[in-house]
């Protein structure tokens, strides 16, 4: 594989504006595909790109990515709203390099360049040992909105590898295996009182004292904790805003308080607890969930391609924050995350992404893929 290539493709990708229309970044990968692959490529109606080569009666392996992005910080756009895209450094800078355009782009190479040959047999002959499925979802940092699309309307891998950050997380200078991660649920309190004039405030119901009794009882909970393949995934819960009141001179009658909970496999904080405070309602407004790979032999085929391709010593871990194989996961598929993001890259005003490391994440989806006779049922 031409390294050149590869980080051309990636600049290419980054360079396309997809934080509030992921239509032209869209149609970038697609029309690559088209113009460089065999494949048989797709574009469903939630805009997501999907591609597929191999055997179709052959158990299915996808290279997950998402080609959306969180709004640019103002040193990442020029004065015309173009965004600003640098290489240097053997980086590539630009929103969306590290989440995650550089690793679609490694994902697409390998993809294209895969040799689905039958391993089993001595001369490489029979049908390919797997499906290889390529997919960009839209609306990743929006909930998912392309992943749950597309699995509503049928899209079900056996096998993903999604291409999310885990570089550096077991130690410098690997790439490692996410074998779990935690989901998140955004909830709301709602406290309710009467109102009354603030020098008789017994003639009314204070909604604020509702809601600190409520955040009492948050402070109080146990976080859960569950363990997959060796590694202990703790979740949390956090009190993150509060807003009641209307005047200096008046008991409230309403006080709303925000939770972010960072959920587990499995299991959840009882934050129903709450409403056993008098006129407190808890309501779940966002609920991303967690990931645990369910098949052993595809996490131990993902780790040894990683190992394959790079001089470290990578590891099974998990990862603090959702992604849209929390979705996947939950449809049935046996996922990991495997990418080139750093923690710390993501979402920041010098987000960057190493070109080194797309190199071996390319040789890594390569490896899986290759591999596949080796784990597919």
């Amino acid at each position: 594989m031409d390294e050149r290539k590869l980080a051309d493709l990636a600049a290419d990708l980054v360079s396309v504006p997809s934080h509030e229309d992921e239509t032209a970044a869209g149609d970038a990968v697609e029309d690559w595909l088209r113009h460089e692959t065999d494949a048989a490529v797709t574009r469903d109606e939630h805009g997501n790109v999907l591609a597929r080569r191999g055997d179709p009666t052959a158990p299915s392996v996808a290279l997950v990515g998402h080609h959306d992005v969180v709004p640019p910080g103002e040193p990442q756009v020029d004065g015309e709203g173009n965004y600003v895209v640098e290489e240097r450094d053997g980086r590539l800078y630009g929103r969306g390099s590290a989440d995650m355009k550089g690793a679609v782009a490694a994902s697409m190479l390998a993809f294209r360049d895969a040799d689905l040959g039958d391993r089993t047999e001595p001369d490489g002959s029979g049908a390919p040992a797997c499906e290889l499925v390529l997919a960009s979802f839209v609306g990743e940092e929006v909930g998912g909105v392309g992943a749950r699309g597309a699995i509503a309307d049928g899209f079900a891998p056996d096998y993903a590898v999604v291409a999310e950050g885990s570089t550096n997380y077991s130690k410098e200078g690997v790439t490692d295996v996410v074998v779990a991660h935690k989901g998140r649920r955004a909830s709301t309190l709602l406290a309710s009182g009467s109102n009354a004039h603030a020098s008789t405030p017994d003639r009314g119901v204070n909604a604020v004292y509702r809601a600190c009794d409520a955040v009492d009882v948050v402070r109080g909970l146990e976080f859960p904790e569950v363990e997959v393949m060796g590694e202990c995934v703790r979740g949390s819960v956090a009190v993150t805003g509060i807003d009641g009141g209307s005047a200096w001179n008046v008991v409230p009658d309403e006080c709303t308080v925000t939770v972010d909970e960072r959920t587990v496999p499995g299991e959840y904080a009882p934050l129903d607890r709450t409403e056993e405070v008098p006129g407190v309602e808890w309501r779940v407004e966002q609920d991303l969930p967690p990931m645990a790979c369910s098949d052993d032999a595809f996490a131990d085929a993902v780790l040894a391609a990683a190992r394959d391709a790079q001089g470290g010593d990578p590891e099974h871990v998990s990862k603090p924050h959702a992604t849209d194989a929390g979705w996947l996961a939950g449809a049935g598929t046996a996922c990991v995350v495997c990418g080139a993001s750093e923690p710390g890259e993501a979402h920041t005003d010098t987000e960057s992404v190493s070109l080194d490391v797309l190199s071996r994440c390319y040789r890594i989806y390569r490896n899986v893929a290759e591999g596949a006779g080796g784990f597919v049922g």
